[in-house]
């Protein structure tokens, strides 16, 4: 067995050691809104359920350890002390994962991600409307605990009104796990599935995706594609070229003879099986095409 003291690793290592070891965690998909009112939506694995009376939950916005920059939402909280803690479950996990992109501040990310704003009832921020529990919180308190990047600094929310969507629910007005679908964070690019146990999503790119919201329409309203879809064709920084769209479609109309002369909806049932197999570069010369 290998061993270490803390301060004998670099903070990155030590953190990667960390997230790897203690895993599952669960996602706080948090929801707040900057002095001004610009809306931002952003997930964190440091959280939890710590009392149910007060019903309290914790999360926590880690000083980046690269920089030692905070976090935009940790910013929020310290001027508007409201948030929205929204559930994820795997139908919303690639559109999830896209929020962490680093996006310059002002930029919406429900936008970015192609998720739905929903007014909360208690609170300023807004609610994931596709997030299938939400919980309206007031901040109680910020304990930070240091200064240095990697520190943490707990968000201690007290939550005021909870959201639970019917499909969900049991009759008897219990949560039906199996269909709640929760995913839960790990290591590197790991997630969990509570249903099957983990899968990896590649980490959004240190330069910018381009976004739901600069997709050509007939992908972005499309009635094939999924929110995860989406998410995984919004996290390319650029688009293929059409010369790569025309060599995608001659090299594989061998295979598919009408391909040139097919529906916007046959051409997302094929982009959608390649992107099931994690090619998004092809699927996005499909639909380009």
């Amino acid at each position: 067995m290998i061993s270490f003291r803390p301060k004998d690793l670099s903070t990155g290592r030590l953190h990667a050691y960390l997230l790897s070891a203690v895993a599952p965690r669960p996602i706080a998909f948090a929801s707040t809104i900057d002095s001004e009112g610009n809306p931002n939506l952003s997930p964190f694995s440091f959280f939890n359920v710590f009392s149910a009376n007060p019903p309290i939950l914790i999360f926590s916005p880690a000083r980046r350890v690269r920089d030692n920059t905070t976090k935009h939402t940790l910013e929020n909280v310290e001027k508007i002390k409201e948030v929205v803690i929204n559930i994820v479950n795997y139908d919303i996990v690639h559109q999830m994962s896209l929020t962490s992109t680093e996006y310059p501040e002002g930029i919406n990310e429900f936008t970015k991600s192609g998720l739905t704003m929903l007014k909360s009832d208690e609170v300023k921020p807004f609610r994931v409307a596709e997030s299938p529990v939400q919980f309206e919180c007031k901040v109680n308190e910020i304990i930070k605990l240091g200064t240095e990047g990697g520190a943490g600094n707990l968000i201690v929310c007290e939550v005021v009104k909870l959201h639970i969507a019917d499909e969900v629910m049991n009759t008897d007005e219990t949560i039906n796990q199996e269909a709640l679908d929760l995913v839960a964070r790990a290591g590197g690019s790991y997630y969990s599935r509570a249903k099957n146990g983990f899968f990896e999503i590649p980490k959004p790119l240190k330069n910018m995706g381009i976004g739901v919201d600069n997709m050509p329409e007939h992908v972005r309203n499309s009635m094939i594609l999924t929110g995860n879809d989406l998410g995984m064709l919004a996290n390319v920084e650029l688009l293929p070229t059409q010369k790569e769209v025309m060599q995608f479609i001659k090299d594989i109309s061998e295979r598919y003879p009408d391909i040139k002369s097919s529906s916007h909806r046959e051409k997302h049932k094929l982009a959608q099986n390649y992107l099931s197999f994690g090619d998004v570069e092809s699927a996005w010369k499909l639909l380009l095409s």
